[in-house]
């Protein structure tokens, strides 16, 4: 988040995963009640490590997991005493969220909450000042004062149980505004980083799927991106249509040099894995991720007008150090700096380590109103072909 901006794992794991349809099935697909809330008989996620979830995020350089709690269908993912449709009462029949909870503590991984605000399992859940109420209950009318309640003891369960939290995320916002929610989570976690989708403003917004900011602006509140790998569903999809590594390491440059993090999401299948199709693109990512890293976490914003030729990349700051950043890429293997403080010491692409050639150049090709050439500050020999799916990065040291 600004000035402490990190790269994240969302999970969105729970029954929905049984369907290998989306995390939203229930509704999406108009299941029958009966038909899914009965999965709860055969969901028995036996492969289940979250050791292996923990050392994955961590090779790809992420820093901490953001897991679902319970999402719409109202499911528990831990062993809450407030409602029996929890993991607990699965063949399973343990808590996934104290055995994450317990791994990330093992490896130093920090661990964020997600909790959504609508239920559709609960008697109450249905709020209709909300979105996303498609299949809430409604047989009994609206008793809001009775659901807020059990939000408030579940809640507290999830931050008094599992040890240190990093960030609750509420999800779906319900409309309703009362402080005391989060001033609960604040006393019993004190540090802890809350999100604006819940019953205050909270600490940090959080912008979904395809955001762009206009001309890279850069972030003035604390700010969490998010997007998964793919592009129909957040759990697990069986045959999901995944973002191209492009598209996803393209939003996570431009959301990280304005400033913010960035958490991308994972769908675990029902046996508890995060299947290769998904690690993969993951591992690769990250590839990307670490070799840019130092460009994308604890900068300050470049407030130099460089006048880049043909671009306006996002430009950022630390150490004497300048990070220029094509989110997009670039057209050729060149860039061109009509104005800089000085020659620089050293000029260096991150995406591979190697330095680059740089001098003061006339450029035919870039000329004024005269037809006469200019000088500009010419870096050259980027392998642009090599880097089609990555974002560019370039340092320079002035």
């Amino acid at each position: 988040m600004t000035h402490e901006n990190k790269f994240g794992m969302f999970v969105h794991w729970g029954l929905y995963a049984v369907t290998e349809i989306q995390d939203q099935a229930f509704a999406r697909m108009n299941m029958p009640r009966e038909e899914y809330e009965s999965l709860i008989h055969s969901f028995n996620p036996v492969k289940y490590d979250p050791e292996k979830w923990v050392l994955l995020a961590k090779s790809a350089g992420m820093e901490y997991i953001c897991f679902t709690t319970k999402h719409h269908d109202g499911f528990c993912m831990w062993d809450t005493k407030e409602t029996d449709y929890n993991i607990m009462n699965t063949p399973y029949g343990k808590d996934t969220l104290k055995m994450l909870a317990d791994a990330c503590a093992k490896h130093g991984m920090k661990l964020s909450l997600y909790y959504s605000c609508p239920d559709w399992h609960h008697e109450y859940g249905y709020n209709p000042a909300s979105t996303h109420q498609w299949k809430a209950k409604m047989e009994n009318g609206v008793n809001t004062a009775v659901y807020l309640e059990f939000v408030r003891r579940q809640v507290r369960e999830l931050c008094s149980n599992y040890g240190p939290i990093y960030a609750f995320y509420w999800d779906i916002p319900p409309k309703i505004k009362d402080p005391s929610f989060n001033e609960m989570i604040r006393e019993l976690q004190p540090g802890i980083y809350i999100n604006d989708r819940g019953y205050d403003i909270g600490d940090f917004s959080t912008p979904e799927r395809e955001y762009r900011s206009q001309d890279g602006q850069r972030f003035t509140r604390m700010t969490e991106a998010c997007n998964s790998l793919g592009e129909q569903s957040w759990g697990y999809r069986r045959n999901e249509d995944f973002y191209s590594r492009r598209h996803i390491i393209t939003a996570i440059d431009r959301i990280m040099a304005m400033g913010g993090s960035y958490v991308l999401n994972v769908g675990p299948d029902a046996n508890g894995e995060i299947t290769e199709e998904y690690a993969s693109r993951l591992r690769k990512i990250g590839d990307w991720y670490l070799r840019c890293k130092e460009s994308l976490v604890c900068h300050e914003e470049d407030t130099f007008v460089y006048g880049i030729r043909n671009y306006k990349p996002i430009v950022t700051k630390k150490g004497g150090k300048s990070y220029f950043h094509f989110p997009d890429g670039i057209r050729s293997s060149s860039i061109a700096i009509c104005y800089f403080p000085s020659m620089p010491k050293s000029v260096k692409l991150l995406n591979t380590g190697k330095d680059l050639g740089y001098a003061i150049d006339m450029l035919p090709e870039y000329f004024t109103g005269s037809g006469i050439a200019m000088p500009y500050l010419h870096i050259t020999g980027i392998p642009v072909d090599e880097l089609e799916n990555e974002a560019i990065v370039v340092e320079i040291e002035w």
